[in-house]
């Protein structure tokens, strides 16, 4: 059994996108609930872009004990500096970016492969001169990278001092195919102990399929945010490739020291701290994830909830909730009836469900237990624990 490595970049990727921002007190407390629920790195964010992104460094490669902090640069000798500035060199990872596309090269850079290959070597050589063991290339848009582009800058990069590369499908373009034969190169390219990283974005919904892909492919660790927050359609969810691997271990060989029953009290406290609202069907996190209000489904789920819930919530921090609505169907309120030890006609059943579920005022979904407890009252009976 292989054991997965957890990078979390909810702090630097998930801030970058739209309305997500923190400081560095926030990003304090975050990092500090990011830790305990195991995660091996938590990158900080960029120290040389902003003052905030500074302290927030400061404070938290002050307070961590067992993750390692990852500070994001540019291969610019300043950044660099910066960064051990902020952090100190002890228990510090440093993320070399790197372009490792010729559309990146050519359209945003505007400088040529050698240059591109040349200064992330150097990048890495002053960060290992500067103390810093752990030094990471992110290689952004390496998805859409020549091989003979990315082969030299991978090698020349090792022959400075580097430790891990993060394979980036920067615009969310590869399928999980693709994405696992890239690893595969990169795994020939680099091998044991310098370590391999997935980095996927959601831009297709395929981010969590890649990023397991990537793994099963020979990837050490997988670079994931809480909640999925990041740039455009997002980042892969820690959550989701979390449960993934503890559910399908003996399928993959993989596992996880990932405290899942923690995660969403963290995310909860995310969305707090960047205002973002609970979404209604997000796997492992929405309000509705472990919820059911289609009648076939109720039933099962009241007599076994095996039946269509194979990812339980006890083992995320959440529990399950059986919706009364008008697609519920009358076997839910005979289950109910049952409880509360009331005998009813079939013409009775068919008023009951009328009243309290097909005509109900704005005609919402109500939990079982609430809808339960008021017709105990409405009805005047004795209210029977289930």
């Amino acid at each position: 059994m292989r054991r997965i490595s957890f990078f979390d970049t909810t702090l630097r990727d998930g801030e970058q996108a739209p309305a997500n921002a923190m400081g560095p007190e926030d990003k304090l407390d975050l990092a500090l609930r990011i830790e305990a629920l195991g995660v091996d790195y938590i990158e900080t964010g960029f120290p040389a872009s902003s003052p905030s992104d500074f302290e927030a460094t400061r404070l938290i490669s002050q307070h961590l004990t067992k993750a390692r902090f990852t500070t994001f640069c540019r291969a610019v000798p300043q950044d660099i500096e910066t960064a051990i500035e902020a952090g100190g060199t002890a228990n510090h990872q440093i993320q070399v970016a790197a372009t490792a596309s010729d559309m990146h090269l050519r359209h945003k850079r505007r400088i040529t492969r050698q240059q591109g290959i040349d200064e992330v070597a150097e990048a890495v050589a002053l960060a290992r001169s500067l103390g810093v063991e752990h030094v990471s290339v992110g290689l952004e848009d390496s998805s859409r990278g020549e091989d003979d582009l990315l082969q030299p800058m991978t090698e020349k990069a090792i022959e400075a001092g580097a430790t891990c590369f993060v394979v980036a499908d920067t615009s969310g373009a590869m399928t999980p195919d693709q994405y696992a034969g890239l690893i595969r190169k990169f795994r020939s390219w680099a091998p044991s102990p310098v370590r391999i990283a997935t980095h996927c974005h959601d831009d297709f919904g395929l981010s969590t399929a890649n990023a397991l892909a990537g793994l099963e492919a020979g990837a050490d660790e997988v670079q994931a945010t809480l909640g999925g927050i990041g740039e455009r359609a997002g980042n892969t969810a820690l959550e989701e490739i979390a449960a993934l691997l503890a559910y399908k271990e003996d399928h993959n060989g993989l596992r996880t020291d990932i405290d899942l029953a923690a995660m969403y009290e963290a995310y909860n406290v995310l969305r707090r701290v960047i205002r973002l609202e609970e979404p209604r069907n997000k796997a492992i996190f929405g309000a509705y994830a472990f919820g059911t209000a289609a009648g076939i489904h109720q039933q099962g789920m009241l007599r076994n909830p095996a039946t269509y819930e194979y990812v339980e919530p006890d083992r995320f921090g959440r529990r399950r909730s059986i919706l009364i609505g008008r697609h519920s169907g009358r076997s839910v309120l005979r289950h109910l009836l049952d409880q509360l030890g009331l005998e009813v006609s079939d013409t009775e059943l068919d008023e009951l469900y009328r009243v309290h579920i097909a005509e109900r005022e704005g005609g919402d979904c109500e939990d079982l237990e609430v809808l339960k407890d008021r017709l105990a009252r409405e009805l005047g009976a004795g209210l029977v624990a289930a």
